[in-house]
């Protein structure tokens, strides 16, 4: 038989006032917990973007036509609301699987030990994100699907991407100074690659803004610029991040760069032709829902390797004594 540990009220207490030092005192996870933690906040982001696209593309954007409720008499969508309806409040309440999964991932970094202050705050600061997004997104419906919110939402989870796979690099690495793997040149050539990859993820949005919603109703209101130019220029950004990748590629290969950094280069340069070829198709054949979709899931998969190629510049090495935890610095001091 379990016995059952005794719980005090100075420990009843302290767990109402401080839930996660609680926890932490009580709990140390190993180190691939953590590593799985990140990885399912930025699994789960990527899915929203997934879902949210899939909202528009079934036209189901306005389903749930108010908010936080889905109409002024319900919480929840009804059975008269139909297919639409049932779309719009799922995604809704994907939100709170993606809110579950990076609370996962703060208790997690909390937890371990040492203690990694610089884990737990991206762990925090994903848990913002999404607290922003959700009431941006309910302005979004308020609006009526104003282009300018959607675009605001898609950049704002785009921004939650970015935090999300930073803390999951940030899991497999020590505390250590990091120390580069290449040298200024290099490093500046995928500064370059990271703006460039940061306008084509803008101009999409315009692009969407502008231009004709595949499955979305005409009715939705559109961003007032010509959809053919911006498309155009949403090509020319596309191939000058493919020649961007490809250069970086070219010169880590002649410099014997470490397996790491051309590794990452490699799987962007051919992600990015996947997704070109995928958007050159999508383009010619009317923009056919289930393509659009794939492009947009693409785009998410496009910014994490833009983003591992940044990261992998550099290693952190574990240090031989990291942080106390907040609880062991405070008895340091007192001591």
């Amino acid at each position: 038989m379990v016995r059952v540990p005794n719980v005090t009220r100075d420990d009843a207490l302290a767990a109402v006032r401080n839930p996660l030092a609680f926890i932490a005192e009580r709990w140390t996870p190993a180190p691939r917990t953590v590593r799985r933690a990140a990885l399912s906040a930025l699994v789960m982001a990527v899915i929203i973007v997934v879902t949210g696209g899939a909202v528009r593309l079934t036209g189901s954007g306005l389903g749930c036509p108010t908010w936080p409720k889905c109409t002024s008499d319900s919480l929840t969508a009804t059975g008269a609301m139909g297919i639409h309806g049932a779309i719009e409040f799922g995604n809704r309440m994907l939100t709170y699987v993606l809110c579950a999964a990076v609370g996962w991932a703060i208790v997690a970094a909390r937890s371990e030990k040492p203690y990694r202050r610089s884990l737990t705050r991206l762990g925090w600061a994903q848990f913002w994100i999404v607290m922003s997004n959700a009431v941006l997104g309910g302005i979004v419906v308020l609006v009526g699907l104003n282009p300018y919110t959607v675009a605001a939402h898609f950049v704002a989870t785009s921004a939650l991407i970015a935090v999300a796979t930073v803390m999951w690099q940030r899991a497999r690495e020590g505390d250590a100074p990091p120390r580069p793997l290449v040298g200024t040149a290099i490093q500046q050539l995928v500064w370059v690659l990271v703006g460039a990859s940061t306008l084509l993820i803008l101009a999409g949005t315009v692009v969407t803004g502008a231009g004709p919603h595949a499955g979305d109703s005409s009715e939705v209101e559109r961003m007032p610029v010509d959809w053919e130019t911006v498309t155009k220029a949403h090509a020319v950004l596309a191939w000058i991040v493919v020649t961007l990748a490809f250069a970086l590629w070219f010169v880590l290969k002649a410099v014997d760069a470490p397996h790491g950094p051309l590794g990452r280069t490699r799987e962007l340069f051919l992600v990015l032709l996947a997704q070109g070829a995928l958007g050159y198709v999508q383009y010619f054949t009317d923009l056919p829902e289930l393509l659009v979709g794939l492009h947009m899931l693409g785009s998410a998969v496009i910014w994490i390797a833009v983003l591992r190629v940044l990261l992998s510049l550099r290693e952190r090495p574990a240090t031989s004594a990291g942080l106390p935890n907040p609880s062991a610095e405070a008895t340091l001091t007192t001591a």
